[in-house]
């Protein structure tokens, strides 16, 4: 017999749609979080502090021109081609798709010219590389920037389609993997700035050209009818909600590599090595964040658009409360031991301790807020959402300007550790107060709590063996054991039987 839902429950195909997506997210960021960790120790080992420095500089001018390049398109076709699919049979996806790949396509061009052509922003970037060196590097970078553009809007038009599976194989998979297997015999036969460059770029062409192959997939398993005019949503609809994206886009992909191009011309490129791979274990501690993130957008705006507003606040309460579930130990590990997770990358990266542990208490608030910045987008409130990246962009910008020259590493992640705290605090206030979605309940205090007792367990065992391999290890096993006895305990109020539920049917 199925159980009836409770009153104001999300229906069972809610949540467990999210559940299901978060599984397909949860793997994919574990491979990505691996392979990136992989790549990362692979770069800095072949050529340095110094060198990876250089290489990740221009992955970070890379990813912000190509995120900025894609004007918002792709969190656009998130929005709105399931709301078309729901509402109208998905007659306005062919107009959707034409308004969202053709503008980004142009972009990504155009943003490519001055990265080929001007010699100066590459001396700028790379002061401490030959100018020669630094030329050729950003050149590198540039060719490549149009197609990760339209690779990217495409991947959020197979999200539309309710899935995340191509987006995790392409982004989350197959891009990390293609990257580690490439730069695994560069490193050992031809290791250099240029060539670890290319190894990191190359998985981009390929990850274009199989989007593109996925999202014809998509459409071929759903079929859609053709619509003989414009369809039913307008492209000034589509920019009104993109353009604002896209700028807040920057602002978001901006606030993640900031550090990395502030230390590389205030500091030095030893010390942008260093912070990018803080960077790296910030971002891969945030995976379950990501996973359900992925899943819950599209599932969001199908039940906005159908006017299921009790069975999307219920969606948030639910997809939060497991983000601080399995998220807030995981940053209380890495806060309890960084320098031990540090010298994963080399004895040189340990002196970054300091910074990680500030990113970390910084993170445990967007944590805390759950997918706060999802929830502003798929109710289609872009410009909310773009005054809240401008504000916390803003108070990056100014403090790291101030602290980097003085405090190096630290003084980047203070920025960024500010940026997070004011995007996150101010994203959760708007949708509290003006969009009445709640976040407390009686399983987020559960997850919450259970955070502090690993918390507290993973302390007590940095006093008694330090910041070393083995006072780590004891302080995972003792987490472990807390964190499932209180898992159990609580499972009926966390709700961890619907993941599980979940997880048996895909295993079936």
């Amino acid at each position: 017999m199925t159980a009836r839902p409770r009153a104001g429950a999300a229906t069972p195909s809610g949540v467990a749609a999210t559940a299901r997506g978060g599984w397909w997210g949860m793997a994919g960021s574990v491979a990505n979080a691996a392979f990136s960790f992989l790549l990362v120790g692979l770069i800095t080992r072949a050529v340095g502090a110094q060198g990876a420095g250089a290489i990740f500089t221009g992955v970070a001018l890379f990813t912000i021109c190509s995120n900025a390049c894609k004007l918002g398109a792709d969190t656009g076709l998130v929005r709105f081609v399931p709301r078309d699919l729901a509402v109208d049979g998905g007659r306005s996806v062919d107009a959707l798709l034409r308004t969202a790949v053709l503008p980004a396509a142009v972009a990504g061009t155009a943003a490519a010219v001055p990265l080929l052509l001007s010699p100066a922003v590459a001396t700028t970037l790379l002061p401490h590389l030959p100018p020669a060196d630094a030329v050729a590097l950003v050149r590198l970078f540039g060719l490549f920037v149009p197609a990760a553009t339209v690779g990217m809007v495409l991947l959020g038009a197979t999200r539309g389609y309710g899935t995340v599976v191509p987006f995790v194989g392409v982004e989350q998979i197959g891009k990390p993997v293609l990257r580690v297997l490439i730069a695994v015999p560069v490193a050992c036969y031809a290791p250099g700035v240029l060539s670890l460059a290319s190894a990191w770029l190359l998985p981009a062409l390929a990850g274009s050209v199989a989007a593109w192959f996925s999202l014809r997939r998509c459409r071929a398993a759903r079929p859609t009818p053709h619509s003989t005019g414009g369809g039913t949503v307008p492209w000034r609809t589509f920019w009104a909600f993109a353009a604002p994206r896209a700028v807040s886009s920057v602002f978001d992909i901006s606030a993640v590599w900031a550090g990395v191009i502030l230390l590389s011309v205030l500091g030095t490129a030893g010390e942008a090595g260093v912070y990018t791979a803080i960077g790296r274990v910030v971002t891969a501690c945030t995976l379950v964040q990501l996973a359900v993130r992925l899943a819950v957008a599209p599932e969001l705006s199908r039940l906005l658009a159908l006017g299921k507003i009790a069975e999307a606040h219920d969606l948030h309460r639910v997809s939060t409360c497991w983000t601080v579930l399995f998220s807030g130990p995981l940053f209380a590990l890495v806060a309890a031991f960084p320098g031990t997770v540090l010298s994963v990358f080399g004895p040189e990266f340990t002196v970054g301790a300091p910074a990680l542990v500030v990113l970390c208490a910084a993170s445990v608030v967007n944590v805390a807020v759950g997918n706060a910045q999802t929830v502003l987008l798929m109710a289609g409130r872009s410009s909310w959402h773009l005054a809240v990246t401008a504000a916390a962009f803003t108070v990056q910008l100014t403090v790291g300007v101030l602290a980097v020259p003085a405090w190096g590493v630290l003084g980047a992640a203070v920025s960024w550790g500010a940026a997070i705290v004011v995007e996150n605090l101010a994203a959760a206030v708007l949708i509290r107060l003006r969009l009445g979605f709640p976040t407390v309940d009686r399983g987020y205090a559960s997850a919450f709590a259970l955070g502090l007792v690993v918390s507290l367990v993973l302390t007590a065992s940095h006093v008694k063996k330090g910041d070393t391999p083995s006072g780590l290890a004891v302080g995972m096993a003792l987490g472990l054991c807390v964190f499932g006895i209180t898992l159990w305990r609580y499972r009926t109020s966390l709700r961890v039987g619907e993941l599980v539920g979940v997880l048996r049917r895909r295993a079936a």
